[in-house]
């Protein structure tokens, strides 16, 4: 690499190992813990590229980036922060950051980066951001790898005009996400508009509805419960939509794929409407965020006139434990009811074990007929943990970690199924019982003998 590149960032150890790998790989590099410092160094048109935290002593990285493209146009700014939520995700796109990353980031990536805004500094310009119509934040919080790779997908699909699916379980969030899409992209001026199949019964529906959306952004709510005649009227609304052409999002809470090969979603609609494809993640695939979410709950009931309160460790962890079918929304009814229902400042763990236990059971994410077959789900579940490693691969001896992780269940399920008798379960497994025996013990399996009652 061949550049000068300006660090900022208060934490002297990114300080010292950027600044180590930066003058290794040939750049020149001044490092600072100042925004005022990095700014300084801006005006006098030192630096060809940036790479600043966004929390600093004296002041917010992320404000900064207006000022920097106004003294350096086409200057590029690496933004890196700890505050890895969805709002820094779009706000540094909003910027025209460079690119994001949040911390911990992987400081090979991090090179490569660098090493391309170098080469493409002349290309990248930088423009003024004007918040003051914006929300302070949005309902999406979490800082977990998984929700950490919807936000960047987000922020990258924004600004395009490819038509975008946002599949997830219900209660996940889909339709804030469609939302923030439209609110922080080039059409937030423009009208957001949600249809249903209600709306295109007849046969002026589409027209109505483009002549009302004037370009903006049209939402398709649940398309998999859309009819297969009505389908075809989102495709030639999609194919000839007038002198306005609008952004098409969609949501759905089936398995468009398996609904797809089941007949019951148009081959062209889907197509369509895949452009890019969001997989919002179900609650209970990142328990960590729970505690965080829980936090804004309160906070905002708080901010609405409530009192001020807080989970117990016990509470906490009752709440992590959850199966959640109803997904963020689930969790935020039962906070805003203990938090009007609660007493004393600290919500106990029996409080949560009561509205817990008064939640009716909610259905999870609906395939095609129920009808998914084990194959299409463990795809599914690969593809995202290939897609939260980017452009890395994933560490090596993948096919061993798999395996194990289907064969341990599948185990455990099986032994649960014939009341931990080894000989039924081997028999069933289709597998010797030694073998069983030594899968048990490498897999570390716990057996409990029990009469199984059928």
């Amino acid at each position: 690499m061949d550049g000068t590149v300006l660090v900022a960032d208060d934490d002297r150890t990114i300080r010292t190992v950027l600044t180590q790998a930066l003058t290794r790989a040939g750049c020149k590099v001044h490092a600072t813990s100042s925004l005022t410092t990095l700014m300084r160094w801006v005006g006098e048109g030192k630096g060809d590229v940036v790479i600043s935290d966004v929390m600093m002593p004296d002041g917010n990285g992320l404000e900064m980036l207006p000022k920097i493209g106004e003294d350096r146009p086409g200057l590029p700014v690496i933004v890196i922060s700890a505050q890895n939520t969805i709002m820094t995700a779009i706000q540094a796109a909003e910027a025209e950051a460079y690119d994001y990353l949040p911390k911990p980031f992987d400081l090979p990536d991090l090179m490569k980066r660098t090493a391309k805004a170098l080469e493409l500094r002349s290309q990248n310009r930088a423009r003024s951001v004007d918040d003051d119509d914006r929300p302070d934040e949005l309902p999406l919080v979490g800082r977990t790898a998984i929700m950490q790779s919807l936000y960047r997908v987000v922020a990258r699909v924004m600004n395009t005009d490819l038509p975008v699916l946002i599949w997830g379980e219900s209660g996940t969030g889909k339709s804030l996400i469609a939302r923030a899409i439209h609110d922080f992209s080039d059409r937030r001026t423009l009208p957001f508009v949600t249809i249903t199949a209600a709306e295109l019964q007849d046969l002026e529906g589409p027209a109505r509805v483009l002549a009302r959306v004037k370009g903006g952004t049209i939402l398709l709510d649940e398309i998999g419960d859309i009819p297969e005649e009505l389908q075809a009227r989102v495709v030639r609304m999609m194919d000839t939509p007038g002198e306005y052409v609008p952004r098409f999002l969609a949501t759905s809470q089936t398995d468009l794929t398996a609904a797809m090969e089941a007949g019951s979603v148009r081959k062209d609609l889907y197509y369509r409407l895949s452009g890019a494809t969001l997989n919002v993640p179900a609650l209970r695939e990142r328990v960590d965020d729970i505690p965080l979410l829980t936090d804004h709950f309160l906070s905002r009931g708080e901010k609405s006139g409530q009192a001020l309160r807080e989970l117990s460790e016990q509470a906490v962890e009752i709440f992590r434990t959850y199966s959640w079918p109803g997904n963020v929304r689930q969790l935020e009814n039962a906070v805003r009811r203990l938090g009007l229902t609660s007493r004393a400042p600290q919500i106990s763990a029996t409080e949560v074990e009561q509205v817990l236990g008064n939640q009716p059971e909610l259905e999870p994410m609906r395939s095609a007929g129920d009808t998914e077959k084990l194959g299409a789900s463990v795809a599914r579940h690969l593809r995202r943990y290939f897609d939260l490693h980017g452009n890395m691969l994933p560490p090596p001896g993948l096919y061993t970690r798999i395996l194990r992780e289907v064969e341990a269940p599948l185990i455990e399920i099986a032994l649960d199924a014939t009341g931990g008798n080894q000989a039924k379960c081997a028999d069933l497994l289709g597998i010797n019982r030694n073998t069983l025996r030594k899968k048990i013990t490498d897999l570390d399996i716990e057996v409990t003998r029990r009469r199984k009652l059928m």
